[in-house]
Order: structure tokens, then C-alpha cells, then sequence
């Protein structure tokens, strides 16, 4: 196996032995690469398809299933993937005969079948490798995978805006899956992902070339969450400042963890009147900051804190675990058969639940083995206060003007993005405690674990610390600042005082980054290291164009971003 896209790579190169420091095995790394090869070739054909006019609906859907299941920490199934890729060569196959039987010809046929640098008849290739026409029977995946990954690209700078192209819609394709789950979909996202996962398979494709499909992918990524954002509050009502209870309560719980609010709301109806509570973990906490869920007295409060600590949260927990995407840590066999899976998210072992066809899931054994447990053992006590989405924050906005004004608010500071188990994510915790008092810090995703249970206190009643909800929200801290931008009648949203010290660890984070500079936002601070996939040429690149740049230590930090 070689993987490198997410933080915790080894050495900051790869993850290059039998398994990689997320857990996951060296053939289900293999797999993946495999996938993602057969997604290019099903983008080749779907291209042409769209430009013949053809609707897409498999490949839509495929697209976006395969490229988040391929996520760090989502799915660890070898057989998921082997059905996956089984299913992807049919749709490659089909999408193939459609658009020769619309031309009428095998005039459209790429340079890979013929063996030349253009297709019969003079017309353009689709592309020239066979990515969209390989085919082979499972006992021929292991073989093949090994020719086909990351390193298989020679040159350093190419691969790295590959590499980075790829993780963006993987990204892309979390946040569009969540929006589809809820009815909301938007075809230019589709066309994105098929035209961009085609042009990597392109051996002519030039540095520029790459360069401006990933800045597009930035674009398509702030149309992907805008896409999501309204999905949510359309379905679950605007967030509302809440206070969350993180204590526990005396009757049996289940555990939902995860990003994907339909399956949360399923999960609630299915309990009522029953006895048994519902906590969130990790990236559903922001879940109790929507309107609609606010009816279930069930809906008990948030058990625990970011994803890596699962191990010894989901041990104290006693009851059952829903896992509905990532992150999922390997689970230890003293709770792993409380631990249940849905939609992408898949482990061997473990069991799953799937959805029917319109969409619906029966939680049913998951609440029968709630009832067989004990409550949650109390991990802490107290609460936390959540719901600073965009729409929120503009209902304060006169205060946070007039505090701006004053001089009681010198500094906005972005700290979005995950957490993880590296021990030098403690930073980021030294950091929110360093920062001056007159400072705000604007927080979305699991990075806010680090600073959101400490006591930083408020400014005339503004929290210092602003949870705008899930990863995803970071388009709602986005829309935020380009607001203030307006109120404040400024000519660049980075003439507001607002900073960034961005934590990343997966791809989501890449997307969420990527969609940042296509906003126009400059000088971010990411850590705690540089994506190991970015060549020092690629990376030099975004240095000097975006001024993008690494933490160092607290103090330099505080003086270099805050003065």
C-alpha cells in the first residue's frame, strides 16, 4: 500500500507497510486506489455522455457513494470495495455503449483501445490510458492496484496536484452525499466530478492544466456546502444559540456519532416513548443546535468528545454505537459488539444496517440491544454553549459591530477544521488559552474539542468561543466574514480583522481549505503539518499565491497572527 491523505501519514511521506496508522489494511488500501482508478474511467464516459446530452443518474450516484467511502476512516470492508469496483466496471461499461449508440459508432473509442494517438476518424480522445476501459475479474484486482496508485504518476509536482484534486472531491463528495441523503442535489457538482476525476488519467495534462481544475475544485466545494447548509436548515429549521448538556442521564443510551442528520432523526422517531436516551459523539454534537430536534426529550445531550478517543469513550458508553460516516476507529472486541454501521461507513464484523429503497432504515436492532444495557457511564459534567451558524451571528450583529468598533473585539480567529491523536494537537489548546482577551475564536468541526469545554469567557455577553456546528460549517464562518465584509463596506474580506489557524487531518478539510482560497481568503495557517502529498513545488506555489503557512509554536503564532 502507499496512502498519504490524511495528517497522520508516516514520516509526513505515506503510509507504506501492512497497515496504516489509521488502522486500515494494506488491501483495502489497494482496493481503494483501485476504485478510485475505475471512478476516472466512469468520469471519462460520463463526460462524454453529458455532452451528448445523456443523463447520468448511476454514475451521479456511484461517484459520490465511492469517493466518500474512500474517506480516512470510513470504510475498512475489503468485500465493500470489491463490490464497489464490480459495480463501478458495469456502470463504466454501460455509460460506454450508450455513447457509442447515441453516435451511432466506434469512431468515439480512446487511444487506449486503438493503440494510437487519436481515435479513429481524427476526432479528439476521450483520453488516452485505460482507466476507462480496463476490465478484469476479482482474483485480478490485487495485481492490478499495484500498478495504478499515487507513485504510479512519475513526476512529483503532476502527482501532487492529482493527489490533491482527488482528495478535494473527496471532500466534495462527503458533503454532496449528505445533501442527497435529504432530496438536495445539484448537477453542475456531478459534471465537476466526472470532468475533473477524467483529466487525471490525461498523460499530456499540464501543471496549469491541474492547477486550474483544483482552484475550480475550491469553487465547486463552496457550491457543494452552500448546497448542504441549505439542505439542513431547509429540512431542520436555521441553528439556534443551545446550551448542551454533557452529563448523563439513568436510562440505557445509544450513541450516534458521525455527520448524517437524516440518520439521527430516524433514530430519534424510532425511540420515542421508549426508555432509552440519545447522545451525540463527536461531529453530532451540532445536531442539538437545529430547531427540529429540539421536540425529543430523549434527545439527552453529547457524550464525549473528538473521534480519536472512541476507544475509551465507546468502552464507558455501556450502550450501543451508531456509526453513520466517519471517523470510526478501529473498535477494540470489548465493545465491538455494540457497534453498529450505516450507510458508507463499513468494518468487517461488525453489523450494518442498510436502508430500503425509499431511503429508510430500521433501527430495530440497535434499540433492542439499548435496552440489555446499563446507562452510560458519566464521563463529565456541566455543558457547552453551540449554534453560531450564519444566520445567528447576523442576529448579533449589531453587537459584534459595535464591540469591533469599540475595540472590545480586536481579532476574529478561525480555528475550524479536526482534531486528532497526535500529542502535539495540544497546541491548539494553548493557543485558544494564549489568545488575548479581546479576541473571538469562530470554530466548526472537531477542532473545537481542544478549547470548546474551557472557560474563556465572553465580550458584552459574546461567547470568546463561536461553534458554527460540523466541518461543513465552515462555509457558514465563510459567509460570516464576507457579511462583516458588507457591513463593514471593506474593498477584500481580508482587510477584516480575522485570522486563520486551521487544524487539518482528512479530506474534507482539504476541501474545506480549497473552497477558503476560492473565496478569496488569504494567509492560512494549517497544521499541525503540511499535507505530506504537497511536492515543495506545489506547496511553494500556494505559499506565495494564497500565503498559506504552518504553525510553528504558541507564542510566535499568537505574535505573528494576532500582533
Amino acid at each position: 500500500m502507499f496512502c498519504y491523505q490524511c495528517q497522520e501519514a508516516m514520516q509526513g511521506k505515506g503510509c507504506a507497510l501492512a497497515k496504516g496508522v489509521c488502522g486500515k489494511q494494506d488491501t483495502t488500501a489497494d482496493l481503494q486506489d483501485l476504485l478510485t482508478h475505475t471512478l476516472k474511467g466512469i468520469g471519462a464516459w460520463a463526460t462524454e455522455a453529458r455532452n451528448l446530452g445523456l443523463a447520468t443518474p448511476d454514475a451521479d450516484r456511484f461517484v459520490v457513494e465511492s469517493l466518500f467511502a474512500s474517506i480516512t476512516n470510513a470504510n475498512f470492508d475489503d468485500e465493500w470495495f470489491i463490490n464497489a469496483i464490480k459495480e463501478g466496471l458495469a456502470i463504466r461499461t454501460k455509460l460506454r455503449d450508450v455513447v457509442r449508440s447515441k453516435r451511432g459508432s466506434r469512431e468515439d473509442v480512446s487511444c487506449a483501445e486503438t493503440g494510437s494517438q487519436t481515435p479513429r476518424g481524427g476526432e479528439k480522445p476521450i483520453l488516452c490510458t485505460d482507466a476507462a476501459l480496463w476490465s478484469a475479474v476479482p482474483q485480478d484486482f490485487a495485481s492490478k492496484a499495484k500498478t495504478i496508485g499515487f507513485l504510479a504518476v512519475q513526476n512529483e509536482d503532476i502527482r501532487s496536484l492529482i493527489a490533491l484534486l482527488i482528495f478535494g472531491l473527496r471532500g466534495m463528495a462527503a458533503y454532496t452525499h449528505h445533501a442527497m441523503v435529504l432530496g438536495y442535489t445539484d448537477d453542475t457538482i456531478f459534471a465537476f466530478m466526472h470532468k475533473a476525476l477524467a483529466a487525471t488519467t490525461d498523460p499530456a495534462i499540464t501543471v496549469d492544466q491541474l492547477t486550474a481544475l483544483v482552484l475550480e475544485c475550491g469553487t465547486m466545494g463552496v457550491t457543494a456546502m452552500a448546497l448542504l447548509d441549505k439542505a439542513n436548515t431547509s429540512t431542520y429549521g436555521e441553528p439556534e444559540i443551545t446550551t448542551v448538556d454533557i452529563g448523563v442521564r439513568n436510562n440505557p443510551g445509544i450513541l450516534i456519532s458521525g455527520h448524517d442528520l437524516k440518520d439521527l432523526e430516524m433514530l430519534l422517531e424510532q425511540t420515542k416513548d421508549l426508555g432509552i436516551d440519545i447522545y451525540t459523539h463527536s461531529e453530532m454534537l451540532p445536531a442539538h443546535y437545529y430547531p427540529a430536534f429540539k421536540k425529543y426529550s430523549h434527545f439527552a445531550g453529547n457524550y464525549g468528545n473528538a473521534w480519536w478517543k472512541q476507544r475509551e469513550e465507546f468502552e464507558k458508553f455501556n450502550g450501543p454505537i451508531l456509526m453513520t460516516t466517519n471517523c470510526l476507529v478501529p473498535p477494540a472486541d470489548s465493545y465491538k459488539d455494540r457497534v453498529y454501521t450505516t450507510g458508507i461507513v463499513s468494518y468487517p464484523g461488525l453489523k450494518h444496517i442498510d436502508a430500503n429503497t425509499n431511503g429508510y432504515k430500521d433501527f430495530t436492532p440497535i434499540i433492542e440491544a439499548a435496552k440489555r444495557c446499563l446507562p452510560p457511564t458519566q464521563l463529565e459534567t456541566g455543558s457547552i454553549t453551540g449554534g453560531f451558524a450564519h444566520g445567528q451571528v447576523m442576529k448579533l450583529a449589531d453587537k459584534i459591530v459595535d464591540a469591533i468598533k469599540s475595540g472590545k473585539i480586536k481579532k476574529f480567529v478561525v480555528m475550524a477544521g479536526c482534531d486528532g491523536r497526535m500529542a502535539s494537537r495540544k497546541y491548539y489548546e494553548e493557543f485558544a488559552l494564549a489568545l488575548p482577551k479581546d479576541t473571538v475564536i469562530l470554530t466548526a468541526g472537531c477542532a473545537k474539542y481542544r478549547y470548546n469545554k474551557l472557560n474563556l469567557g465572553d465580550i458584552d455577553g459574546i461567547p470568546r468561543v463561536l461553534d458554527a456546528g460540523q466541518c461543513n460549517d465552515s462555509y457558514s464562518l465563510a459567509v460570516t466574514a464576507l457579511k462583516l465584509k458588507e457591513v463593514f463596506a471593506l474593498a477584500d474580506v481580508n482587510d477584516l480583522p480575522l485570522v486563520f489557524n486551521i487544524a487539518w487531518y482528512e479530506q474534507k478539510a482539504v476541501l474545506v481549505l480549497l473552497a477558503l482560497l476560492a473565496l478569496g481568503f488569504k494567509n492560512i495557517h494549517i497544521g499541525p503539518t503540511l499535507p505530506a502529498f504537497l511536492s515543495p513545488a506545489i506547496a511553494n506555489v500556494l505559499i506565495k499565491t494564497f500565503g498559506l503557512g504552518t504553525i510553528s509554536n504558541v507564542q510566535n503564532d499568537i505574535t505573528q497572527m494576532i500582533g
